[in-house]
């Protein structure tokens, strides 16, 4: 049988209960929960710890991002000597959400997938009632890519932050001058930014305005855009895709040299090659998003495809040439193939090359 709680010790916890509700209600003022002025400006910034995944085929990324905050709330301001220290902080989503007093704006990202994952948040209160916010978040992010020069491409990766529930009458964030733009020193210090594939060319941020839509009403948020440009490094794709394409194509042109009269042997490997193309194409599709544009990959095997699929009417040419007697004509358009077919391929690949460089 489990004992009756002693009298005494049952009075002095609900005095303590009682001390604790008291100094709470003494620190809470009244409007706490609301922005300190109209609007109140919150300067702040995003550093990029580092990407962890670029998706090509869902246009996302993910990403360990840092939010530097800072704002001043009179209502909070102390004395550093009668409190007896020079700062207050309040560490942990424990002591944030339960423990300190004041107001903070609720940072989102509205272009973020999923819930994501808080690691850390910190909050400094300094004597003169300025506030100093830090978190940091494990983020998945939908952004828009642009794939027409895959795989030389450059992404503009876009971070979107509002202050949840706050309009532009309320809060109005504005760019830390530290990360407004991207020096070369800032790129240098944050190179461990990466990913495996991926070159850090330059982060920037600025400060607009985003509207939502709320039923018939139109609402206006002050919105933090960070963009951080990646580029991909090329080589790997270019070895394992493009060099085995090359050579694919070059070896198809051996029918030139396949006799004549061996009409079946020179449609066997133009149907191979064919078919290798198509198994390409299934290969780069898988890597790549749905697209109403062709890609420079795309282009290039369309072109190769097209170039090995001009291999089958040319050996039938040969073969009806054949069949009217005329060997000699036959053997000219074989020999004329062997280099009027390797010289349009490479004009063709340059124009492509020049073509997206210069669109």
């Amino acid at each position: 049988m489990k004992p009756a709680p002693h009298p005494i010790r049952t009075a002095i916890l609900l005095a303590a209960n009682l001390m604790a509700v008291s100094a709470a209600a003494d620190t809470y003022q009244a409007g706490m929960p609301n922005p300190p002025a109209s609007p109140t400006r919150v300067t702040c910034g995003i550093m990029i710890a580092d990407v962890t995944n670029i998706d090509d085929v869902e246009e996302s990324f993910s990403a360990e991002v840092v939010i530097v905050a800072h704002w001043q709330d009179p209502r909070l301001a102390y004395d550093a000597e009668a409190e007896g220290t020079q700062l207050k902080l309040f560490q942990g989503e424990f002591q944030f959400a339960e423990v300190f007093p004041g107001w903070w704006p609720q940072f989102v990202f509205i272009n973020q997938v999923g819930r994501g994952e808080t690691k850390g948040i910190t909050i400094k209160v300094h004597p003169d009632g300025h506030v100093r916010y830090l978190e940091m978040r494990s983020v998945q992010f939908e952004t828009p890519m642009d794939l027409r020069d895959y795989p030389f491409d450059t992404q503009q990766l876009r971070v979107a932050m509002i202050s949840f529930g706050n309009l532009t009458t309320d809060v109005l964030l504005e760019v830390d001058e530290q990360y407004a733009d991207s020096t070369d020193e800032l790129v240098q210090r944050e190179k461990g930014v990466n990913v495996a594939g991926w070159d850090l060319q330059h982060l920037a941020m600025h400060v607009d305005e985003q509207h939502i839509a709320a039923g018939n009403t139109k609402t206006f948020h002050s919105r933090l855009l960070t963009v951080v440009r990646l580029k991909r490094q090329s080589w790997q794709l270019v070895w394992e895709l493009f060099f085995p394409l090359i050579i694919l194509v070059s070896v198809i042109w051996s029918i030139f040299w396949i006799d004549i009269d061996s009409l079946a042997d020179r449609l066997n490997v133009s149907f191979i090659g064919v078919l290798t193309i198509v198994a390409y194409q299934f290969v780069v599709i898988e890597n790549m998003p749905r697209m109403s544009y062709l890609s420079f990959t795309d282009t290039l095997l369309l072109v190769s495809f097209l170039m090995m699929a001009a291999t089958i009417p040319q050996s039938l040419t040969i073969h009806t040439l054949v069949r009217k007697g005329k060997q000699g004509l036959a053997r000219r358009i074989d020999r004329t193939s062997r280099w009027a077919f390797p010289l349009a391929y490479l004009i063709m690949v340059i124009a492509i090359v020049l073509w997206y460089r210069i669109a």
